[in-house]
Order: C-alpha cells, then sequence, then structure tokens
C-alpha cells in the first residue's frame, strides 16, 4: 500500500518552474501586403520595399526590410519583419513603403509610396489588419492600402506530465523498508546540477508508484529532449541525512517512448494489447552489485502550452476598469499639496498613472470604453458616502471613452464630490468580479474570450481588510488581475500583503487564493524614472496571470476569425 508523508511535503516542496512567471516577451514576424500603389516610374511600375520602423520616445528607429518586388502595385512581400513584443510596454511601429530604383542603402534618393502606424499591441489584437496608407502629413495616400498580419515565432514551451514508479530498489532501512523519493536534475552550463522536480515520499515501500507531476520543457531540459537528466533515487530519513539508494540517466525523448502500446498479432487475430514502459537501472556507484533497483516511467505526454500572444490573437479581449480612491486623506482638492490638486502645468499621480496603464491596456480592447469607478466621497445630489460610485455620475452607464474620457470625467468628478472615507476596497473588487463571474460563465462556448484588470488607485491603509482578503480570494478563481498603485508617502505595508509573491493569500476563516492575482506598487518608486517604467512594472506578471487562469480552467485559445 502506497503511503505519503505528510513530513515529506514539507520538507521538500514541489520543484517545478511550470509556476514561475515566465518572460512573456516574444518574437513576433509581421508580413505585409499591399495594395493599389502609387506608380512612380514612367517607363514601367514601381518596385516597392516595406520598411519597418520602432519608436524609442524621441525618433524612430529602422527595425528590418522586406525584398523589392519590381514592377508591382500590389506587393505580397515574402520576407516577414522581425520584432520583439512585449506586453507591458506600448511599442509605437510605422510600415513605409518606397519605390526602390537603386542598390544604395539610403531610402533618401527613393519615392515614398505611403506609410501606417500604430502600436504592436493594436496589430497582435486585430491582426490580420488592414488600413489605408497615407502621406507624411497624415492624408490618404491615392487608393493604396496596406495589411499586417502578425505571427508569434514558436517559443518550445512544452508541458511535460510524467508517471514513475519504482521496483525492487534496496533496502536502507533496518527497522523496516525504505522511504524512496525521487529528484530530477538538470545540468546547467557550467557543468552543475540543479534540481528541478522532487516527487513525495512513499513510506516503507521497495516497490513505489510516485503522484504524476508536471513540468516545461525549459525547466526540464532548457527545450533539448536529447539532453540528459540525471534521477536520483533516495531512502528519505527525517534527521536529513538522505541515502542515496541509486542513480539513472535519461534524455526526455526516451521517456517520450513510454506510455505507447502496440498490438501483438497471431494468425490475424489480435490476441493482446502490450503497454510499453521505460525501465532504466538504478545504479549506486559505491556498490559492486548491477543494480539497486530499477527506474520506470510509466508514462510520459508532452503538450503545447498556449502563449498569451495564442490568446489575443484568439480574440480574447482585455476589459479595464479604473477605482479612485476620494477619502479625505488625499487632502483638500483646492490645495496644491493634495493628491486630487488639478493643475494646468502637469497632471497629478492619479492621473499619470490611469494614462501609463491605460494606455497599455486600451489596444487589447475592441470598443475603447472603460469603466470608472470611485470609493470613499460624499457624492451628488444628496452627498451621502459611497464606496462604489460611477466617476461620471451616470450609474446605469460608467464607461468612459477612451483614457481621455477617464481623465476628463474625473477631473470632472473631483469638483463635485466631498472627500470623505473611510478607504473601502472591496466593494469596488467585488463590482468587477461580478462582471468576470458573468464573463466565466458564458466561457463553456465562448472560449477564452475576455479577461479583467482592475487598476486600484489609493493613497493609504485599506480600512476594510478582511473584506478586501475575502474579495480577492474570490476573485482568484476569475478571469481577473488587480492591479494597485500607492499614491502618496503612506505606509503601504498591508498592500504588499495583498500581494501574494511571499505566497498563497489566506483568509481568517481558512480560505485560499486558487492563484496570485494581485500586483502592487507604490508611485513614489517611479517618480524619478518615468511612467512607462511603472506601467512596465505593474504589468509585467499579467501575461503570466491570464495564461495561468485559463490553463487553470482547461481553456485553450479561440482560433482568429479569418477575414
Amino acid at each position: 500500500m502506497m503511503e505519503s508523508s505528510a513530513a515529506s511535503s514539507n520538507l521538500y516542496p514541489k520543484v517545478s518552474a511550470a509556476s514561475v512567471p515566465q518572460d512573456c516577451s516574444s518574437q513576433v514576424e509581421i508580413r505585409i501586403h499591399c495594395k493599389n500603389l502609387v506608380n512612380k516610374d514612367t517607363t514601367s511600375k514601381s518596385d516597392p520595399c516595406a520598411v519597418l520602423y520602432i519608436h524609442d520616445g524621441s525618433t524612430w528607429n529602422e527595425v528590418a526590410r522586406t525584398e523589392n518586388i519590381e514592377n508591382c502595385l500590389d506587393p505580397q512581400f515574402a520576407t516577414p519583419l522581425p520584432i520583439k513584443y512585449c506586453f507591458e510596454t506600448v511599442q509605437k511601429i510605422k510600415i513605409a513603403v518606397y519605390d526602390v530604383d537603386n542598390k544604395t542603402a539610403s531610402l533618401a534618393d527613393d519615392d515614398f509610396l505611403g506609410q501606417f502606424e500604430c502600436t504592436l499591441g493594436q496589430l497582435v489584437s486585430n491582426s490580420p489588419l488592414t488600413k489605408k496608407l497615407v502621406n507624411k502629413k497624415g492624408k490618404e495616400y491615392g487608393k493604396s492600402t496596406i495589411t499586417l498580419t502578425a505571427e508569434e515565432l514558436s517559443n518550445n514551451n512544452e508541458l511535460v506530465q510524467l508517471a514513475f514508479c519504482a521496483k525492487k530498489l534496496d533496502n536502507k532501512d533496518f527497522l523496516g523498508k525504505s522511504d524512496p523519493f525521487l529528484e530530477f536534475l538538470k545540468k546547467n552550463s557550467d557543468g552543475s546540477l540543479q534540481v528541478v522536480h522532487r516527487t513525495e515520499v512513499i513510506k516503507n515501500n521497495l516497490n513505489p508508484t510516485w503522484h504524476p507531476f508536471s513540468v516545461t520543457t525549459q525547466a526540464l531540459c532548457n527545450n533539448d529532449k536529447s539532453k540528459p537528466i540525471q534521477i536520483d533515487c533516495y531512502d528519505w530519513d527525517s534527521d536529513g541525512s538522505h541515502d542515496l539508494i541509486g542513480s539513472c540517466s535519461l534524455t526526455l525523448a526516451e521517456m517520450m517512448e513510454s506510455g505507447s502500446g502496440s498490438e501483438v498479432r497471431h494468425g490475424g487475430k489480435i490476441h493482446l494489447w502490450r503497454y510499453h514502459q521505460v525501465e532504466k537501472p538504478c545504479i549506486n556507484p559505491k556498490k559492486k552489485k548491477a543494480n539497486s533497483g530499477i527506474i520506470i516511467v510509466q508514462s510520459c505526454t508532452v503538450t503545447l502550452i498556449p502563449s498569451f500572444l495564442n490568446y489575443v490573437m484568439g480574440g480574447m479581449q482585455i476589459n479595464f476598469t479604473v477605482g479612485i480612491d476620494f477619502t479625505g486623506s488625499n487632502g483638500d482638492p483646492t490645495d496644491p499639496q493634495s493628491l486630487h490638486y488639478i493643475s494646468s502645468n502637469e497632471p497629478n499621480n492619479y492621473m499619470q498613472a490611469i494614462q501609463a496603464v491605460g494606455r497599455v491596456c486600451e489596444d487589447y480592447d475592441t470598443d475603447k470604453f472603460f469603466p470608472a469607478l470611485g470609493f470613499g466621497a460624499k457624492i451628488p445630489p444628496n452627498m451621502e458616502v459611497s464606496h462604489e460610485f460611477a466617476v461620471n455620475f451616470n450609474f446605469q452607464n460608467p464607461f468612459c471613452a477612451g483614457i481621455p474620457g477617464i481623465l476628463e470625467a474625473y477631473q470632472n468628478c473631483i469638483r463635485q464630490v466631498q472627500l470623505w472615507g473611510p478607504t473601502n476596497v472591496a466593494p469596488i473588487i467585488k463590482h468587477v468580479a461580478k462582471f468576470a463571474q458573468c464573463a466565466q460563465a458564458e466561457e463553456p462556448t465562448k472560449g477564452a474570450a475576455a479577461y479583467f484588470i482592475l487598476l486600484l488607485l489609493t493613497d493609504g491603509v485599506v480600512s476594510d481588510m478582511a473584506e478586501t482578503v475575502d474579495a480577492i480570494i474570490e476573485a482568484s478563481r476569475l478571469p481577473m488581475s488587480l492591479i494597485i498603485v500607492g499614491i502618496g508617502d503612506a505606509d503601504f505595508k498591508n498592500m504588499d500583503f495583498l500581494d501574494g509573491d511571499d505566497g498563497v493569500l489566506k483568509s481568517k476563516s481558512g480560505k485560499i487564493a486558487q492563484r496570485d492575482i494581485v500586483q502592487f506598487v507604490p508611485f513614489r518608486q517611479f517618480i524619478r524614472t518615468s511612467m512607462s517604467e511603472l506601467a512596465k512594472h505593474v504589468l509585467a506578471e499579467v501575461p503570466h496571470q491570464i495564461v495561468n487562469y485559463f490553463q487553470m480552467m482547461k481553456i485553450g485559445p479561440n482560433r482568429p476569425t479569418p477575414t
């Protein structure tokens, strides 16, 4: 009988990179097709070439060019233009088309045939994208059109599901049988060995069967299926002095041979189904005997892990909502020292944070209408305290037209409300969670169609911490992420608690968050840098959280709708 050791689960937590946030940048190729280009040649047709530029904040820099196609006004370029995609930054790109009639690298002496500008986020969320080409002043350039198609290059991000057992292991204990567990180690570039997974301990058993587990190919073998993986089998001891039973080495390619079956035929009839298992002797270098048992791969399956871009290109929409703190601790809005003071010279911290995060998220929403909610103020007409009100005061329709619409509604709101308190944020979280729950209910028919991001801006200590923890734990099972930006100089230690980076969020009643959905940063850390750095920091985990949610729900990307 197999028995798992409770003690061992604490001693040896799972070492699996599958749960560790990955770098969510991707390599993307842009393919280009133009129609009805302007003809700049007199005796023939234009010889077009498309050029990709990216804006670095001050200037346009060339990234890549397609080939030249001679005598063609409807070119389909074969050469893709590569570019690195990062969700958490606004990447402004431009495609310019030229009639190239010479062999010089400079484009200054070539005829300009039109251009198109957008962000890379807009392109990947709307691919394929067809637009009119315009001149350098933004006016349409004849009837010329350009079609851009973005494709993510394969990142070989695969999940390996493994099941192991062993037989006839050496007995290392005097008063009972060995308590075996397995360690899986890969070799680093410097020759050192790194543990990538550790099984549970099976007590008092020389023929153990361990629980199946999952690990990424990157974690297991750096995506190299021919790379040897060392498997060490130990006899667990409570004092930590675990005895090595033996070791073996297997590649992922060898493991993948297990679990397959074959028919055994005789006389044209099927007599049995033979189930193939990969077996390796467990060798202890200190012993003279041939082996110390057999390590058996019962099954091995490798499946592709969908990427964030797979979901975006499958039509998933990101629904962006802003929650704004209107409590009295922000200070009188007419006082220049107030966090809500509206200056003609520059936007206040609330406005800067909304712009920075909103500019990234808006590219992934088709209609560009975003709810803006407030809390902690007395609102007109009755001037009663509310912890969940529409910033535009339209309670039936709190949606604002784009990020400029949110900022306009905010500036109008701050002139009409009376800042009050306390700082109760749970109602806003629950408000967005209701919409996420509705989207989740539609997932069986619509698939990975919607995900919700709440940007919560607050200046102080949360008053309803217990209710907030409960709300976040409930939201952790929904398609939702919470970004908290602390405005001002308050002590935000309780916000660090909500951010589950140091452990799983747990309520007083014992409820545990299913996944980490909170990212918190104090705004003051980015005052001396840039707002793009703020957005990059708070949004860096969002792609992983989105993929993690849909994986948890076993929902793959939808197929893009043909155009």
